[in-house]
């Protein structure tokens, strides 16, 4: 069956992972994708092992890759902006990831092709935004974070922010808002007939996330300290150690969860004390010693039968082969280029009818350079000319 987003046609001009993970979701509902690159600049996420296939491509390419089309262009060549002109024929999204500006010194902004295709709908995806006195910096996912305010009550008092095992801006707020903000501007379009441009910033993406924190800023004024509030270590909602190094983590905030907890701990004392009192500290190290009587294990076996928020920290291996996630479908075998499949994670959206796509991995830049030219209707010779002129470089 179709996917649910069969007949959007994207043109991506993005790099690293931000945007490649945005499309990839894209591809994943249905949409078709085409990833035009640069056939000279390097993309790091294509050279980190480890590789797979019998054409040895990168695990990284080839899962940011699923599901798309790739040519090369180079952008500086005026050649590229007719080619692009005629794509537009047949696709009309387009999502770039440049600093401000540079699409438009190549005559491929927004302003430029909307002249081309009225009802473009073309995102932008920086880590700052178009405007403002950081537009033109550069900038990665841990420094949207340390400006966003988040890092400022994260982490533990004696330790401060801590760094996270994914990239939180970079996917949660730039991939995400990406894919949100074209599908709702998909829906304007059904609606208007209109296009419309799509300034998504990676630092105000991660400003939203302070969510209830900030909310409470905005109408106090008091700064949130680290581990001064329920949900970043200023009460028991948190992570144990157990007797063998292992982790389990512990969320109960609500009465009946605490209290559950309390229990399988044999510590019902504790459970008039819900909300902390100044003795936190104290309560928690008590607590901590506690968990680490046991191993991970053996409190697994006694939290069975509670119910009380409490889940082991799973390795990678542990959760990518946890029967959770089997029976959810998490994990996906897909076609490799040259034969044979590549296990990947699967799509996390789940339809009662349509189904994501996972019909083949992603490939080499430009795999499909001729293929697309021939389609406009560029002749062999053509494209020939093309390659010898550096137009695919």
């Amino acid at each position: 069956m179709p996917g649910p987003l069969t007949g959007l046609k994207v043109l991506d001009f993005t790099t690293l992972l931000p945007g490649p993970f945005a499309t990839m979701m894209l591809a994943d509902l249905g949409a078709e994708v085409l990833r035009i690159v640069s056939g000279t600049r390097i993309d790091l996420t294509t050279l980190l092992p480890p590789f797979v296939g019998r054409e040895n491509i990168s695990a990284i390419l080839a899962y940011l890759g699923r599901g798309k089309q790739s040519m090369t262009l180079n952008l500086k060549d005026p050649r590229a902006v007719k080619i692009v002109h005629q794509l537009l024929g047949d696709y009309d999204i387009v999502i770039e990831q440049f600093r401000p500006g540079v699409m438009g010194k190549f005559g491929l902004d927004y302003a430029q092709l909307q002249k081309v295709k009225p009802a473009l709908i073309y995102c932008s995806l920086t880590g700052y935004g178009q405007t403002g006195p950081l537009a033109d910096r550069a900038g990665h996912d841990i420094n949207y974070l340390a400006r966003s305010g988040l890092m400022a009550y994260s982490g533990p008092k004696d330790k401060g922010p801590v760094l996270t095992g994914m990239q939180i801006a970079d996917i949660a707020a730039g991939s995400n808002n990406s894919v949100i903000g074209i599908l709702a501007a998909v829906v304007h379009r059904q609606r208007t007939g209109e296009g419309q441009y799509i300034d998504v910033a990676m630092t105000d993406g991660v400003m939203a996330f302070n969510a209830m924190v900030g909310a409470a800023y905005l109408a106090d004024g008091q700064e949130m300290p680290r581990e001064g509030h329920m949900l970043n270590g200023g009460s028991l909602y948190d992570f144990y150690e157990t007797q063998d190094g292992q982790y389990v983590s512990f969320g109960g905030l609500e009465p009946q969860f605490f209290a559950a907890f309390c229990m399988a701990i044999e510590r019902p004392d504790l459970i008039p004390g819900q909300v902390m009192t100044t003795d936190l500290p104290g309560i928690k190290a008590e607590v901590r010693e506690i968990i680490r009587s046991k191993t991970r294990e053996e409190w697994l076996a006694i939290f069975k039968d509670y119910d009380a928020c409490l889940e082991p920290v799973l390795s990678l291996s542990e959760a990518l082969t946890d029967p959770q996630t089997a029976d959810r479908g998490l994990v996906v075998d897909v076609p490799l280029p040259a034969g044979g499949t590549v296990k990947q994670l699967a799509c996390p959206i789940r339809f009662s009818t349509a189904r994501p796509q996972y019909d083949r991995s992603g490939v080499f830049a430009g795999t499909h350079t001729v293929a697309v030219l021939k389609g406009l209707g560029y002749t062999e010779d053509e494209i020939g000319e093309f390659k010898k002129t550096g137009l695919f470089q």
